[in-house]
């Protein structure tokens, strides 16, 4: 049992790190874009970034409290833009390697339900959610992809 929570805490510790990338490249970014169009798209992008921070505290919860485990000062590879097509390029992607990172750890704990009697519920409601969140950042920026 303790082994099943070691080994979920590398990986929320792993996604909190990602999380905080992704609130410190979203913010960057928004002091990039320009243009006539920009104030709806910088307002988006600080928006994403504050649901990021609210999965930063998602997870250290998780980590601490649920698996008694210590977070992570970290953060993830940041990568620089230069116009918003490329902007949201470079964030979509992030998105999508984090969800895909996130199911990751959600099919562990559902696999693990036994070895996590008092925490399964909780760690699996919590990564859900922030999938949800995650799927719903790549359709806004695939809407400002114009796709």
């Amino acid at each position: 049992m303790a082994e099943i929570k070691k080994e979920l805490a590398v990986m929320l510790n792993r996604a909190l790190e990602l999380e905080h990338a992704a609130r410190i490249q979203y913010l960057a970014h928004a002091e990039l874009v320009k243009g006539i169009n920009a104030e709806p798209i910088i307002a988006r992008l600080k928006e994403i970034a504050s649901d990021e921070q609210k999965h930063e505290e998602i997870f250290r919860e998780l980590i601490s409290s649920y698996l008694g485990e210590e977070p992570v000062m970290s953060m993830a590879e940041t990568f620089k833009a230069g116009e918003i097509g490329e902007i949201l390029g470079v964030n979509l992607k992030g998105e999508k390697d984090a969800i895909d990172f996130y199911k990751q750890i959600y099919q562990k704990v559902v696999d693990n339900k036994k070895s996590l009697q008092y925490e399964a519920e909780t760690l699996e409601h919590q990564i859900r959610h922030v999938i949800i969140d995650e799927q719903e950042h790549v359709s806004e920026i695939n809407t400002l992809l114009g796709k």
